[in-house]
């Protein structure tokens, strides 16, 4: 197992949306073994493969609390098959360092994916765990989470991380 780097707003390789996985290899194991380890070391309640520059349908989500077993959930080629009612959460992401805003989600949601041995299942969800299903699938077709945002939130955050990451590389900020 391996901690990865996670790419970070404004990096373009977030945008590219994630291909089909054609068969859950031990490849594929190994993948969602780095992927769980870097959410952890992170840490973060989800991350897609997207954000660690694999550019395929799988995502990992453990919304499980800090004094609380692993709840570690594995969906590979996920679907979500219906969405039910509105809620409004304040999201964070481990692509937007320091980042939270409150985005408009589904309530519940039902998904049906691959599991990690490539065994398929569905799942209805509600909370957390809803939301957090929304958002790495939005990671897999490109969509980021200042995509849900209003003009003005989406400018401020958009200015804040280029301005971030401009200081990262050594450039000067503008």
């Amino acid at each position: 197992m391996a901690v990865r780097t996670i790419y970070h707003y404004p990096d373009p390789r977030l945008r590219q949306r994630a291909a089909v996985v054609a068969a859950v290899t031990p490849t594929i194991q190994q993948l969602v073994e780095d992927m769980a380890e870097t959410m952890y070391a992170a840490p973060g309640v989800g991350l897609a493969a997207t954000q660690i520059g694999e550019p395929l349908r799988i995502f990992v989500i453990d919304t499980a609390g800090d004094d609380e077993p692993s709840k570690l959930r594995v969906f590979i080629n996920p679907e979500i098959v219906s969405k039910e009612g509105e809620l409004v959460w304040e999201e964070g992401c481990l692509s937007f360092p320091g980042v939270m805003e409150e985005i408009e989600r589904a309530a519940k949601v039902r998904v049906r994916a691959l599991d990690r041995d490539g065994e398929p299942f569905e799942l209805e969800a509600e909370g957390l765990l809803a939301v957090a299903i929304q958002h790495e699938h939005d990671h897999l077709d490109g969509t980021l989470m200042i995509d849900k945002m209003g003009a003005l939130k989406k400018r401020i955050v958009d200015r804040k991380m280029r301005r971030r990451a401009a200081e990262r590389s050594g450039a000067s900020a503008r």
